[in-house]
């Protein structure tokens, strides 16, 4: 929710920064890609420019793919003053979580563990209203939870301590102190209290603690070498690091606690390549049997997503459609199929489109006078027109 940022200089070339040197890359890191940027490659590069100075941005930091093949990798600007970015920094990748956790929710159905009708009670027997809302309805935001992290009091709050530590009881116990907004299951509406919900029931059925089920099912089977949970602010050298003015200062906010973004053990950092791999494996469905994947990317909620008299626009403020609607986990829009987070002066996205085979990941950091929103999802979608404009990502 909350950004940072020094005074930085004018944008430089990629991976540089005035008076400063590219350190030596290690074996089998994240780096730039060699040699001029032509063709496909001089097309994102100039749209990855132009963004950061149209937005005054820190830094842009992006990867494309097509298949195989690497179209450009490559870290413009600076991390902070006088620290060139590097695709090798990494950096919070919130919601791309909640798109890991759904994937292991379908597998752990496909062994027989679970099943998405499931009331949330078997597992979790304490909950309010867990007799009504199914593990379906975690996933695919559709339980009728309140979102915490629009409550005034929680808002307040994290303005006025962003070091807090919160606990999962803490933030749930916000929402769930909240009359339901509808029906379970009846419309949709997105809550972070889903997700640190279904980390929880994740937890129950699989016996393992977060962290190592992700390690075991996600990280491990794609090579996610770079990702990883932080309990802690920490974030594993070398760091990106992030601004933010939204508590109407400018400063850092690099090391705020990202404690009450999803559930504890799916708190993430990583870096460009491992976010460009992220995005070509869900959009594939790597992790998944044909019938998961299909589930993922639609789990019923087209049709859902109507403001209501219990349900006002400011919740309920998507219409689920073909084209654009919200799986189990996972955003579509027009064939892309991808996530977006942005917090705490980071802004990130994957997006994969199977028809092309095309991964875009970008993740940006604010300068002081960056607008709000999510810059990294605007070049994305530049990106997209350019390489794909008959399925361009154009988000409402």
């Amino acid at each position: 929710m909350l950004c940072i940022a020094g005074l930085m200089g004018a944008a430089l070339p990629a991976g540089t920064a005035a008076g400063a040197e590219p350190a030596a890359a290690a074996p089998g890191a994240c780096v730039t890609s060699p040699g001029p940027a032509q063709g496909d490659a001089g097309k994102v590069l100039t749209i990855a420019r132009q963004a950061q100075r149209e937005f005054g941005l820190n830094s842009v930091v992006l990867k494309v793919s097509s298949g195989d093949r690497e179209v450009l990798t490559t870290a413009l600007g600076q991390s902070m003053t006088g620290v060139p970015a590097d695709p090798s920094m990494h950096f919070r990748t919130g919601s791309v979580a909640i798109v890991y956790m759904g994937a292991v929710l379908l597998q752990l159905v496909d062994q027989g563990k679970a099943s998405l009708d499931d009331p949330v009670a078997r597992w979790l027997p304490d909950l309010p209203h867990g007799s009504e809302i199914t593990l379906r309805m975690l996933g695919s935001s559709t339980s009728g939870l309140h979102d915490y992290v629009t409550d005034p009091a929680f808002v307040a709050e994290l303005e006025a301590a962003p070091f807090r530590a919160w606990t999962a009881a803490e933030v749930i116990g916000i929402a769930t102190g909240k009359p339901l907004l509808y029906e379970p299951g009846t419309n949709w509406s997105y809550s972070h209290a889903n997700f640190a919900l279904l980390g929880q029931a994740l937890e129950k059925i699989s016996g393992l603690p977060l962290d190592r089920l992700l390690k075991e099912r996600v990280y491990g089977p794609l090579g996610l070498s770079q990702t990883s949970n932080q309990y802690t602010p920490q974030i594993p050298e070398p760091a990106l690091h992030a601004f933010t003015s939204e508590r109407g200062t400018y400063e850092e906010s690099t090391f705020w606690n990202p404690s009450w973004t999803t559930a504890p053990g799916a708190v993430l950092v990583q870096d460009i390549c491992d976010l460009d791999r992220s995005a070509r494996a869900v959009g594939t469905g790597e992790l998944l049997s044909a019938k998961s994947f299909r589930t993922q990317l639609d789990p019923g909620t087209i049709g859902l997503g109507h403001p209501t008299d219990s349900c006002p626009a400011s919740a309920c403020l998507l219409t689920n459609t073909a084209a654009h609607h919200f799986g189990l986990g996972v955003i579509v829009v027009n064939d892309w199929i991808l996530t977006n987070p942005s917090f705490s002066g980071y802004a990130a996205i994957q997006a994969y489109l199977p028809a092309e085979k095309l991964a875009i990941s970008v993740t940006v950091t604010q300068g002081p006078k960056s607008p709000a929103g999510n810059s990294a999802q605007v070049i994305a979608e530049r990106i997209s027109a350019a390489l794909a404009p008959g399925h361009v990502l154009k988000m409402r």
